[in-house]
């Protein structure tokens, strides 16, 4: 019986074979096994993954205030202006990965694609096409865009949570415009918090070499399984110096089924204040924990107070995720959508107790619908609760919404032909090619067509 190699002993062989080759002729291949094994290589992963990650590229126009020196604001007298807005085009370069190959859903960062008018996408082959915005989030720097293309491949989504420090990582991105570019790692560190990058921060770290323009591009597993979005870097001058970090795939895919789903991330609130857990606080409380998210106040009515949770208590899970800090549990809890029901582990007087919390819905859950149709601009959507439409909540004045016909109160019920139940119906619907829609739609006691063009 042959011994077995590992992976450090086949990479030995592997650079001292490749050192014994190089006085030989160009022609000389390198050897496809040694000690009758194969090499280790990540090319059959990459050749099956590398498909689904795209290049993006956005311009449009940025609104700037620019001062004016104080030499010259004697010619506006002591109440002009100390500054004027200036529009200046720009362009940018980014990342993206397709999760959804049949709508041609791409996931991106928020940054990448914040204030353009033009969104266009490259996939590897080279083949261009104009991407719509489908619905961003700031806070988590998470975007969602749709193209029109067939034969796509799309990356499926791994468990984030099951990640270990240690684990091998592959980031797949466009830096600095180069083009399609690989490197590896492994990951860093787990739920990295006050870096000050996003609101809601509970990065994976990296280093795996991330750079400009690798912003939106894939991190991976060794099965090509997308466990992380690139977002930044911690380094002199925008270079990489090993210190990367992604958003987890647990937490963006959370988002992404909420903007598919409603246009835009409806976000759970818990309804707790609270703090980093210190050791000055575990002393002063006598605890023998050191991790978690310790609670200073409860909201009355909240999701919190129903659940049961009080002040003093320390979060130290998540759905049987360990939190390690209180900005961790705001990144959780601020991703999981309203109306979520998630496990608290919580620790209260020196035991750890299991607490069930529904999540309550933010006061500005309602879908925006100018991402939805043109005709639509203006409109504030919700789907309604039994399943059986799309209520409209508001109407601005003046509005194109307005100047179509729609008014607050009315519950769509139908695009042409089609039944619609849901928000998610509604987009699908609208997404289709079509001259003119008519909307079905539900006014009281009346019952109506009104077209969009």
């Amino acid at each position: 019986m042959k011994p077995k190699l590992h992976f450090k002993t086949l990479t030995a062989l592997a650079l001292s074979t490749a050192m014994g080759l190089a006085s030989l002729p160009a022609t000389a291949a390198f050897p496809p096994a040694v000690a009758g094994q194969a090499l280790p290589s990540l090319a059959p992963i990459l050749e099956q993954v590398t498909p689904a990650v795209v290049n993006i590229s956005v311009s449009g126009t940025k609104v700037s205030q620019q001062r004016i020196p104080e030499a010259f604001r004697y010619f506006f007298g002591p109440d002009g202006p100390g500054s004027q807005q200036q529009t200046q085009p720009f362009q940018g370069l980014g990342s993206g990965v397709i999760i959804d190959a049949k709508q041609g859903y791409i996931l991106t960062n928020n940054h990448v694609i914040a204030d353009a008018d033009e969104i266009q996408v490259m996939l590897k082959d080279g083949h261009e096409y104009d991407a719509k915005l489908i619905g961003a989030d700031k806070s988590s720097d998470i975007a969602l865009l749709q193209i029109k293309a067939k034969n796509l491949t799309e990356i499926k989504f791994a468990d984030s949570d099951k990640l270990r420090v240690g684990d091998f990582t592959i980031a797949i991105g466009n830096p600095f415009g180069l083009g399609q570019t690989v490197t590896s790692g492994i990951v860093s560190a787990l739920g990295r918090t006050g870096l000050q990058l996003e609101n809601l921060e509970n990065f994976i770290q990296t280093d795996a070499a991330i750079n400009s323009g690798n912003s939106g591009g894939a991190l991976i597993n060794l099965r090509g399984e997308l466990i992380g979005i690139n977002t930044a870097i911690l380094g002199p001058n925008g270079g990489n110096v090993g210190i990367g970090f992604a958003i987890p795939a647990n937490m963006a895919n959370n988002l992404v089924q909420q903007i598919i789903e409603h246009g835009e991330v409806r976000r759970g609130v818990l309804g707790v204040t609270g703090q980093e857990l210190t050791a000055d606080l575990a002393k002063a409380f006598d605890i023998d924990v050191q991790y978690g998210a310790f609670i200073n106040q409860v909201t009355p009515n909240s999701a919190a107070e129903e659940a049961g949770l009080m002040a003093g208590d320390i979060i130290v899970s998540v759905n049987n995720n360990k939190i390690r800090s209180f900005s961790e549990l705001r990144a959780r809890i601020g991703t999981l959508g309203a109306d979520k029901k998630i496990t608290l582990g919580v620790i209260r007087d020196d035991k750890e107790k299991r607490l069930i919390a529904t999540l309550k819905p933010a006061d500005n859950n309602i879908a925006n619908a100018s991402n939805l149709h043109p005709g639509l601009e203006g409109a504030a959507l919700v789907s309604t609760d039994n399943n059986q439409g799309v209520r409209i909540e508001k109407v601005e004045p003046r509005s194109i919404a307005a100047i179509s016909g729609l008014e607050e109160g009315d519950i769509i019920i139908g695009v042409n032909k089609h039944k619609v139940k849901n928000l998610v119906q509604l987009r699908k619907l609208l997404s289709e090619d079509k001259a003119t829609l008519a909307l079905n739609i539900n006014r009281g006691n009346q019952h109506l067509f009104l077209v969009l063009r």
